[in-house]
């Protein structure tokens, strides 16, 4: 959507031909679409991060050496091969033993097997990334080896400091899916050109690197379709401001963004979105929750076009209320 040209099928390509994106687990443990190149940064910044309690209860988690064994003998199972789930369970059940295949874990009304708990660290290890699929099931695979990086943690933070601050260590914490108390302490030894602050109003230390002070002249102007999990909606903060007024209720789940597709105005929620595929065509619902002035009715469609496009589909829009929930 941010790329003007681009389509589902560039994005194809670059996964399964130039090999130049990976499909695999990133922050929060959520499915993330990565430069190859910089998997190794991502793998070292991420398996530096230290687990937070698990959500399961205790006769459905895993032992910290249980959790190595399932990545251990991921890794060893999709070395230089494709496996689907299935398959990818019967390695790991051999090679670990009958626990890590028992389905007790509790996901999308279903249960899983036990060894799916730690997916993502698998993922964040660099032993699992996802392979193109067979027929219409996932595969996975094990990612090219790669040298290890230093100072990855540093270059984290940096980074996201140039791209969401000023952010506090809470901000950051939230962004990585860490313990607060972890970030917090990481943020005290955070690079000399992360310059911290202090709101007087509200005692939150602030940090951005030092020169990412120039903006634009001006507010934001203009209307974006932002997707499911868009990095924008998911990072910006404080919530409030990014989703103000009636948006915090209808554009977040909970207070969990990502869950709607956002209709973004001037650099705020002012809605939500939906689109539903047809064969050739596809239909973009709209919610507006504020009246919209000619220019952003004329960009508005601008931007249904453009998911169309990126679709390699007709688009029709709809402006109307979306009756599907989050996530759907």
């Amino acid at each position: 959507m941010r790329t003007a040209g681009l389509t589902r099928a560039d994005v194809r390509t670059a996964l399964w031909d130039d090999r130049s994106l990976i499909k695999t687990y990133g922050p929060r443990g959520t499915v993330h679409l990565l430069p190859a190149r910089e998997l190794p940064l991502w793998s070292a910044a991420l398996t530096a991060v230290p687990a937070g309690p698990s959500p399961f209860p205790p006769d459905v988690r895993l032992t910290e050496e249980q959790a190595g064994q399932v990545v251990t003998a991921i890794g060893e199972a999709l070395d230089g091969r494709c496996l689907t789930l299935d398959e990818l369970t019967e390695e790991i059940v051999t090679r670990t033993g009958p626990w890590a295949g028992e389905r007790v874990m509790p996901a999308f009304q279903d249960l899983w097997p036990r060894w799916r708990q730690v997916t993502h660290r698998a993922g964040w290890a660099g032993t699992l990334c996802f392979g193109p699929n067979r027929g219409r099931k996932a595969t996975y695979t094990r990612p090219p080896r790669a040298e290890s990086v230093t100072d990855a943690l540093g270059t984290f933070v940096r980074r996201y400091l140039h791209a969401y601050g000023p952010a506090t260590p809470q901000h950051f914490a939230k962004w990585l899916g860490a313990p607060p108390g972890w970030a917090t302490t990481c943020s005290e030894s955070w690079p000399p050109r992360a310059v911290s602050r202090r709101s007087a109003s509200r005692g939150h230390r602030r940090g951005w690197r030092r020169g990412d002070t120039d903006f634009t002249d001006g507010p934001a102007r203009g209307v974006r379709l932002l997707p499911y999990f868009d990095a924008y909606v998911i990072a910006g903060q404080p919530r409030e401001r990014l989703f103000p007024g009636e948006a915090y209720r209808r554009a977040l789940a909970g207070g969990q963004a990502g869950n709607y597709p956002v209709l973004l105005v001037d650099g705020v929620a002012a809605g939500v979105w939906h689109q539903r595929r047809r064969g050739r065509r596809t239909t973009v619902t709209v919610e507006p929750l504020g009246r919209l002035t000619a220019r952003q009715k004329r960009e508005l469609g601008e931007q249904a076009e453009r998911v169309g496009e990126v679709l390699e589909a007709t688009a029709e829009l709809v402006v109307g209320e979306v009756t599907v929930g989050p996530h759907a």
